[in-house]
Formats: C-alpha cells, sequence, structure tokens
C-alpha cells in the first residue's frame, strides 16, 4: 500500500505556518510550474536574523510538516553553518537564508519568470 501524499496547498500552508511561527521575514513563494525544465512546481523563499533564526525556522517547518502534513522532507543541506538551509520536499523546495547570503544568491532574480507571490507575515 503506497503512502498518500498531500495536495501541495497544504504542504505549502503547512510551510508557512512553520515559517510564521518563529518569526521568518521576507516570504515569497515562486510558482515554477510554468517554466520547463524546474526542478520542482515551488520554492518557498524566506530570510532568518541570524544563523539560530535560521536554523528554528528550518526546525519549526519540519516539525509542522512533519506533524500536521504527515511529510518528512526528503533531503536537508546546510543545517551545520546555517547561512541558507535547503529543505525539500520534492514538489516543493524551501530555502531558508540568512539576509546576506539570500542577497548574494538572489533566487528570485535568478528565477525571475517564475509568478512571485509575496507572503506578508
Amino acid at each position: 500500500m503506497s503512502k498518500k501524499h498531500v495536495s501541495a496547498d497544504v504542504l505549502i500552508s503547512t510551510i508557512l505556518k512553520g515559517i510564521d511561527e518563529v518569526k521568518g521575514e521576507h516570504i515569497q513563494l515562486l510558482d515554477l510550474r510554468e517554466i520547463d525544465n524546474t526542478i520542482c512546481d515551488y520554492f518557498i523563499i524566506c530570510s532568518g536574523t541570524s544563523n539560530t533564526h535560521v536554523n528554528a525556522i528550518s526546525g519549526s517547518v519540519q516539525k509542522i510538516v512533519g506533524k500536521e502534513a504527515k511529510e518528512k522532507a526528503y533531503h536537508v543541506e546546510g543545517e551545520a553553518e546555517a547561512n541558507w538551509i535547503l529543505i525539500d520536499y520534492v514538489n516543493i523546495v524551501v530555502h531558508v537564508f540568512q539576509k546576506p547570503v539570500r542577497e548574494l544568491y538572489d533566487i528570485e532574480g535568478l528565477w525571475g519568470d517564475a509568478k512571485i507571490t509575496t507572503i506578508s507575515s
């Protein structure tokens, strides 16, 4: 019997709840579905104020998504340095940045063709 996955909308709202729970900042949802050859359907990008805050956001997202949506991240990287933590839920990838690192990599600029929604926090 295969495990039933939650819908993208449920997963997105649960991820946003996890970010909001620990006051993640400058949250943006990038819809990549209209772009050819993307690795996933959505990016959720947010910022933390320090490596402690970035780790707290990542931990909160993983805990709340696990508890409420019953989904476990496929892959997580960057937790040791906590400058940029990537949480991969296959169709949705969450990027939690410290502000200077976010500005350096400019994911929103790189994916300028995406439909970008700013989430008020």
